[in-house]
């Protein structure tokens, strides 16, 4: 069986809240699919070198037109990113410069489903991220936003171990000089009742759609 449903996480942090729910959101479609981590593969940065005007395939020697072949034949994207400093990180903003490849002249994208996921610490700087997500994949790319979802993150220094001493630690710029890191637990995904409970809302419209999509073309 192919896979019809592709997970793609730009986090680096290992089995991170963000590829918690993007596994979440493919289980939950019921379809077979597949869970790529951007920080185990290598996909830089666009090097606008417009080779790929011919025929729509990257010409930059790394794992990216491996991936490209993986994203066409599957019939939807879930995203998965986090916002280091109040942007998208640069993993994922390099797979999405990357989609030029995929839209110019023909425009390979156009109608495949897609949802976003996106951990962030503040949630007044979530907004500006979705909406350029949501700006490159449903208005340059022209794919079907079936939704975006927001988790909530959690600051490196409480696990980095210097978070109580460190002058420049993120703990003390968000709760003020007296914050420890005793004081904060590890936000989990899986405790975000709301945000788990879309994820598989959206999984479960993803799949069903899918399905509706492959009888009609058996009955064609």
């Amino acid at each position: 069986m192919s896979v019809e449903i592709l997970g793609i996480s730009g986090s680096p942090v290992k089995n991170s809240n963000t590829d918690r729910l993007v596994k979440a959101v493919l289980d939950a479609t019921g379809l077979e699919s597949e869970f790529v981590k951007l920080s185990n593969i290598n996909v830089r940065p666009c090097h606008a070198c417009k080779k790929c005007v011919p025929d729509n395939i990257c010409k930059v020697t790394d794992d990216f037109p491996e991936l490209a072949e993986k994203i066409k034949k599957s019939k939807a994207l879930i995203i998965g990113a986090y916002s280091p400093y109040g942007l998208i990180d640069g993993f994922t903003k390099a797979l999405l410069e990357r989609f030029w490849s995929l839209r110019h002249v023909n425009n390979l994208l156009k109608g495949k489903l897609c949802a976003t996921i996106l951990t962030c610490l503040l949630p007044e700087l979530m907004d500006n991220v979705n909406q350029s997500m949501a700006a490159e994949l449903r208005d340059y790319e022209h794919m079907d936003l079936i939704g975006q979802l927001t988790v909530q993150g959690n600051v490196p220094c409480l696990s980095c171990g210097k978070g109580d001493e460190c002058e420049m630690s993120g703990l003390k710029m968000l709760y003020g000089p007296d914050a420890r890191t005793s004081d904060y637990g590890y936000s989990r995904v899986e405790d975000q009742e709301k945000v788990w409970e879309e994820a598989i809302r959206i999984g479960r419209l993803i799949g069903e759609h899918l399905q509706i999509t492959n009888k009609e073309k058996k009955q064609i």
